[in-house]
């Protein structure tokens, strides 16, 4: 049977494509498929969905596509890639790859591993391997969804045979996801009748993205002190009706800068009263599409075309996503309660002031009865470890230390007897040593094992995190042979590639390993879940 496909030319996205041409495989092999089934046919098959997630999501949809494949008579199911070594590639027929890219273009952590082992000379040829490729990504780095691509690239060189055209999500990567899923069901041969893109899309939850809790702001207070080049503040909200574990984020849906909004419908020669309708559906005015539902980050230095239509402009927007902070409390040492610790972006751009949407929006503009719309966006590979006579290590400078305060909560609470070790930086001791005293009441009363602090600016040649990780090398080494869990979080571009260097030499220098055997070992780490990062 000859299965029409939607061809490039025609007037829809890649998204659209791949879910109408889904649906028509769907469509065309639905009569055989109901046949065979209604004759008793076995299983459909074999399904590997194989994902890599730096803060879960595509972990959390590739389980959710295995037991939507298990319900349609797959025999399907979802292996992280930091497990490839277990897996007889030989014996997989078919592939389902989802991935997040995260940094500058990076591989998760949980996938590096298995990248590595099928981009060299000898990795396996997979000619008798079917595989498709889902891609998570954000449209505002300019490595999108790179390392789907880099998965999708190769798989094809080795040989495997491409099942439907890779797709590309962006942050709102609900719809397209389940129009991904549905095009791979079709070209399988699915009887599932796809009635929409969202079809596999997560129900609502009481309190979710799509949903989220109205929070109250209890505390906002600078943590640094005056002199500070820095803006860092500590919130606290109450939350009551939603859980969450030290390690989440918390997801928080801000409104851009009434200011800004005004000064664009200046530039633009707009009222702002004009009646408009967003891509989701529903008509607003078009000062409240472009506070409460636009990105505006494009217009920061262009501002936009005066004379536009209303409907042109609203069309032309991203639509405002929500922003992911790591979570700075435990819900066991503070309840009902969720912490927060934030670097608040100021700066000016082309002579004229600008914010950081997010950050402004809790420093300046929750006050009174305004509530902050909230989700917990679980992050279930980085957590403590779950034996608590596990010693810890953590590197966390500047606002990279917030889940580490919770993990220290979360230890004291539940009476974790492991040591634990912080490494912490910024630019200024007198000025810019975060949660100061809580940090050395905990080294004072033995909680806190051990703190190292390195501040850049105190002296004439800069000190990191890392510099003070070599200046221990011999301990780390002890730690982590003792079954110690290493834990990073913050910068993904420069520090966590820095500290990673360091560990990289730390196994090298103090543990006597060859390059090669010390990044095995750091290998090693990673996919026992000894060595896990929150970096961004």
């Amino acid at each position: 049977m000859t299965i029409p496909q939607i061809p490039a030319t025609a007037p829809f996205d890649a998204s659209q494509r791949v879910w109408l041409n889904g649906y028509l495989a769907g469509l065309f092999s639905s009569g055989a498929a109901a046949t065979a089934s209604a004759a008793g046919s076995p299983s459909r098959g074999p399904l590997l969905f194989l994902w890599g997630s730096q803060t879960g999501g595509a972990e959390g949809l590739s389980r959710r596509f295995a037991r939507d494949a298990k319900k349609l008579g797959f025999d399907a199911r979802a292996v992280g890639l930091e497990e490839y070594a277990s897996l007889d590639l030989a014996k997989e027929s078919r592939i389902a790859v989802v991935t997040s890219t995260y940094g500058d273009g990076d591989m998760p952590d949980n996938a590096q591993a298995f990248w590595d082992f099928i981009r060299n000379g000898t990795a396996p040829r997979l000619d008798h391997v079917e595989f498709a490729v889902l891609a998570l990504g954000d449209l505002n780095y300019a490595q999108f969804c790179e390392a789907g691509r880099r998965f999708d690239q190769r798989l094809e060189e080795l040989g495997a045979k491409r099942l439907l055209p890779r797709a590309d999500c962006d942050v709102d990567y609900e719809a397209p996801a389940g129009a991904w899923f549905e095009g791979l069901m079709g070209s399988l041969g699915s009887t599932a009748a796809p009635a929409s893109p969202n079809v596999a899309a997560p129900k609502v939850a009481a309190y979710s993205k799509t949903n989220p809790f109205p929070a109250v702001l209890k505390t906002n207070r600078i943590l640094n002190r005056p002199g500070s080049a820095k803006e860092t503040r500590h919130f606290e909200l109450l939350l009551d009706a939603v859980e969450y574990e030290a390690g989440d984020a918390l997801g928080i849906r801000p409104t851009n800068c009434p200011e800004f909004v005004e000064e664009l419908l200046g530039a633009a020669g707009r009222d702002g009263g004009e009646v408009v309708t967003l891509a989701a559906g529903g008509e607003v005015s078009l000062r409240d599409a472009l506070t409460c539902h636009c990105d505006l980050s494009g217009h920061l230095s262009d501002p936009p075309p005066n004379g536009i239509a209303a409907a042109e402009w609203i069309a032309s927007l991203r639509k405002l996503q929500p922003r992911l902070y790591s979570i700075s409390s435990s819900s066991k040492a503070h309840r009902g309660e969720v912490h927060l610790t934030v670097a608040i972006v100021r700066y000016e751009l082309a002579g004229r002031p600008r914010k950081g949407v997010c950050s402004t929006f809790l420093a300046d503009r929750v006050t009174g009865e305004t509530r902050v719309p909230v989700f917990v966006h679980k992050s279930p590979h980085f957590r403590v470890p779950s034996d608590g006579s596990r010693p810890i290590i953590m590197v966390g400078p500047g606002t990279g230390v917030a889940p580490f305060r919770a993990f220290l909560e979360e230890r004291r609470a539940t009476g974790a007897s492991g040591r634990n070790w912080l490494f912490f930086g910024d630019q200024r001791a007198a000025t810019d040593f975060l949660y100061e005293e809580e940090l050395l009441a905990m080294r004072a009363d033995g909680h806190l094992t051990r703190l190292d602090l390195a501040f850049s600016r105190d002296q004439a040649e800069k000190i990191y995190v890392q510099t003070r990780m070599l200046e221990h090398a011999a301990d780390i080494w002890a730690w982590l042979q003792d079954g110690g869990y290493f834990y990073v979080c913050g910068d993904a571009k420069r520090m966590a590639k820095d500290v990673d260097a360091a560990l990289h030499r730390i196994a090298e220098t103090a543990g006597g390993l060859g390059a090669d055997a010390a990044a095995d070992f750091i290998t090693q780490l990673k996919t026992a879940k000894r060595y896990v990062r929150d970096v961004y």
